[in-house]
This record gives structure tokens, sequence and C-alpha cells, in this order.
């Protein structure tokens, strides 16, 4: 990873876009959404945003007012993009058409408006994940939206934290912009993202983050491989491990593309019912495509993730990635 010279997000996608002005400026206007955010997420203390809505979503959780609130900014958003014919929401029970899309309209966009919700009350990190695919030929049906994640044409996600990060990949490697609202304010311009972070390349680390709460549930490949990490260095993997845990998936992803590492929610057996805890179309595919295009790896064990096909809108899958030595390594104990 580089810290490149000053340049703006407008700046860098009108360089890299040049032949995608469209998916330029669903791009811009999906981080102008997060700035949105991110300004409601500071004064959401004081504003009423904090607490709970009263609803229960498509997820079975309680949503958080900030969850509504985030989820109705995105779906403003689209209505600005005449280019988007639709979006699918986590927090939705189905897809969304675009009023004001274009009869030729080429893009679909699947996100999590807040990712990370029940860690607001903690001041822990949360974000925005998004995804922007092609759309199919014909009429816009659920169907639409079921392809792999190989076929994503950006990706990315906004972390809230001590400071403000995109994470984004158009396909060309996976970068960072850090927002600066101190940017243009002699001139009175609204706040910009900043290039921050070019050339991530997922280091190789001996750090795992696991939920440990849930051993008792893991299937026998995690817990085999968990077991001879605890055995450090004296054990079969001959290393010593650290482990780490967030429980916030951005805030996750974005440790694992700075320092390296693994991390797992893996599929178990908590809940027979569910094939995993983490929504496929809104935070493993596009979570997946960032962390491949930085050289890692993602799977859910058995398969890689940018192959798997969704078959609902609202699939769950168990989520393994990080450094591509680990996540293959993992891989292996369950073949």
């Amino acid at each position: 990873m580089t810290t490149p010279s000053f340049i703006t997000l407008s700046e860098y996608l009108n360089q890299h876009c040049q032949h995608q002005p469209e998916l330029a400026a669903v791009l811009l206007d999906t981080a102008a959404t997060c700035i949105d955010i991110a300004r409601s997420l500071r004064s959401a203390n004081i504003s009423g945003l904090h607490g709970v809505h009263g609803d229960i979503n498509i997820q079975g959780e309680d949503q958080k007012k900030l969850d509504v609130h985030s989820n109705n900014l995105f779906m403003a958003m689209m209505r600005r993009q005449s280019t988007i014919a639709a979006m699918a929401s986590e927090e939705d029970p189905t897809f969304t058409m675009n009023d004001a899309a274009r009869v030729d309209a080429p893009y679909l966009m699947a996100f999590d408006p807040l990712d990370g919700s029940s860690n607001l009350e903690s001041n822990i990190s949360v974000g925005s994940i998004f995804s922007v695919l092609p759309r199919p030929a014909g009429d816009i049906t659920e169907q639409s939206f079921f392809q792999p994640g190989s076929a994503q044409l950006a990706a990315g996600y906004v972390m809230y934290g001590p400071a403000t990060l995109l994470y984004l990949s158009i396909g060309k490697g996976c970068i960072a912009f850090t927002l600066d609202e101190k940017l243009n304010q002699d001139n009175q311009q609204p706040a910009e993202f900043v290039l921050s972070h070019t050339d991530f390349h997922i280091p190789e680390l001996t750090e795992y983050a696991i939920n440990h709460s849930n051993r008792r549930f893991w299937l026998p490949a995690i817990q085999q491989y968990i077991e001879d990490s605890e055995a450090g260095i004296e054990g079969p993997l001959g290393m010593n491990y650290n482990m780490r845990w967030v429980a916030s998936m951005v805030a996750e992803a974005s440790r694992i593309l700075s320092r390296g590492g693994v991390f797992l929610y893996p599929r178990d057996n908590k809940d027979p019912s569910k094939a995993g805890r983490i929504r496929l179309l809104y935070e493993a595919s596009p979570i997946a495509f960032l962390i491949e295009q930085a050289g890692g790896a993602c799977t859910d064990g058995e398969q890689r993730m940018l192959d798997v096909i969704p078959t609902t809108l609202h699939q769950r899958i168990g989520v393994i990635f990080g450094s591509a030595d680990e996540v293959e390594k993992i891989a292996g104990y369950h073949r």
C-alpha cells in the first residue's frame, strides 16, 4: 500500500472511468449519500436518530432509526440517477424499481445501508456497503439480481469511524479515500473524498478474527483449524496466532486490508435453517470483490465467493476472507 499525491474521488473516476461516465456518476452520488449518512451518525445523539425505529426488518432484526434513515437516503439517491433501474436493500423484503429510470438504464444496485447498526450505542465503527451490477436484458425481476459476485462492475463500502473512509474497486485494484470536511471550506464547496490509500495488497499475518462464543456450533473443519491455531508454534501449523474480533463487518474488512490475517464467520449448526450468517448480495459479494482486488481470497469454505450465484435476495452464507494463503489453508481443512 502506498500513499498517493492529492487526488479527489471525482478526479480519480474521471480518469479511470473515461469510457463509463454513467458508472462514475453513480459512484459519486453514492459517495455523497454516504457523506450525508456520516453527518447523521455524528449528530444522532442530539437529533433524535438514535434508538429503535419500532419495526422488524426482513432479516428478523429490530430496525434502528438510523437504519431506516440511511435506507431512505440510498433510495433518494437512486431516484436521482436515471441509470439505476432498480435497487435491492438488506432492509427491504423485495427490490425497488426506480420510477425515474431510463428505459435503457444499465445498472442494478444492492446495498446494506448501515451495516453493524447493533454497535451504534457502543460507538463502534459501522458502515454502508454497496454493489453495482449490470442490468440483464428483459424485464426486471428478483432473478435479475441473481448474478455471481464476479459480475460486479464496482463495489465498495464506507466505514464511519475515527475517519470516514471509502473503500472502492472498479475492477482495477482496491483503493481507499478519506473524507476531508475542511478541503473546500474557504470557497464553501462541499466536503469531498480524497485518495489516501492505493495499491492495497493484503499481507500475510498470523491473525484471525472469529466469534468464539459460537465454538460449540462450529463445523468440524473450523473447530480443527482454530484448535491447531491455538496450539501455536508447537502445533501442526507451526505459528503463533493472535485473535481479533470487532463484530463489525466493515471494521473487520478494513483491518484485513491494512494488516492481513483472516476473518471467519463460517456456517455453523446454531440455526440449521440458515446456511450462514452473512448476507450474500449485500455483504459477502461486495467485500469479496474488494478482497480479491487486493490480492486476497474469499470463500464459503468450499467455493470461491465470487462464483456463488444467489438464489434469493436475502440469502445468507458462511464467509472466510483474508490473506490468500491462510484462506486456502482453511479451505484445505474443509476438503
